[in-house]
């Protein structure tokens, strides 16, 4: 299931086709057995609370995938002050610390870009490359403080400690999605609507059930391309890390 909402075009095809189907399967229905005039009433009333209730469904899931989205572009912003932070605090610690600590932030901001738009490959070798990295890092500061335990190296400490919370709070926000339980009801809402869509009596030709599935597949590929940290066309960029490594980078090239 997830592996489909990873893919938009998918997410719009299938249920583009599945709502069609439901509005002409409603249709061959009505042709068959057509609504009684004293359940007319009824009918619209049914349909007009289905159609309802999908709109709210579309829109609360709409805007969980925006929160998300904006969850995953804000710990993309703290995961970079985090790591240029510590960059900063690495003069605090001795000469020798200080300088293998930044470079050992060069290669890890790095890895972190890659995890943001990184092919496949790309991407399983940075989180293996990074969490090495991570401990050399841990293993760096800690070191530092055995031998010299002072508030001002405990500064050092305290900013690494953040640089490796901010990047397990950024997989938690890439991991946290629209459970596929609220899709599966979500889109039988859908087809329940276009079934009842196909159903009621109308002046107008075929062509008018179309409207429904199309407009309600547009917004299900909307949600599932905001909703995919990978997949689709919006995703979030590491403008912030991006920035961070050319900081970097240009203090190495200042250093003397």
């Amino acid at each position: 299931m997830i592996r489909i909402l990873d893919h938009p075009s998918i997410v719009f095809l299938v249920s583009l086709l599945a709502q069609w189907g439901a509005a002409y399967t409603g249709d061959a229905f009505r042709r068959w057995r057509p609504i009684g005039k004293n359940e007319r009433e009824d009918f619209n009333t049914v349909l007009t609370a289905t159609l309802t209730l999908l709109a709210l469904i579309i829109s609360f899931s709409f805007s969980m995938a925006v929160n998300r989205y904006d969850q995953r572009k804000n710990y993309e912003e703290a995961e970079a002050n985090a790591i240029g932070t510590e960059y900063a605090r690495a003069d605090l610690l001795p000469a020798d610390d200080g300088a293998k600590l930044r470079e050992l932030l060069r290669k890890y901001v790095n890895q972190r870009i890659l995890f943001y738009h990184g092919d496949e490959p790309q991407i399983s070798e940075a989180a293996s490359e990074a969490q090495k990295l991570q401990a050399e890092l841990w293993s760096r500061v800690v070191q530092a403080a055995a031998a010299q335990s002072t508030p001002v190296v405990a500064l050092a400490v305290s900013g690494m400690n953040d640089v490796l919370n901010s990047q397990g709070y950024t997989q938690a926000a890439w991991w946290n999605r629209i459970p596929a339980a609220a899709w599966i009801l979500m889109g039988l809402i859908a087809i329940v609507s276009n079934l009842l869509l196909g159903y009621r009596e109308r002046s107008a030709g075929l062509l008018v059930l179309l409207v429904v599935p199309i407009v309600s597949s547009i917004a299900f590929f909307l949600i599932a391309d905001i909703d995919s940290p990978r997949g689709g066309v919006i995703r979030v960029i590491p403008h912030n890390l991006i920035a961070v490594s050319q900081s970097m980078n240009a203090h190495q090239s200042a250093s003397p």
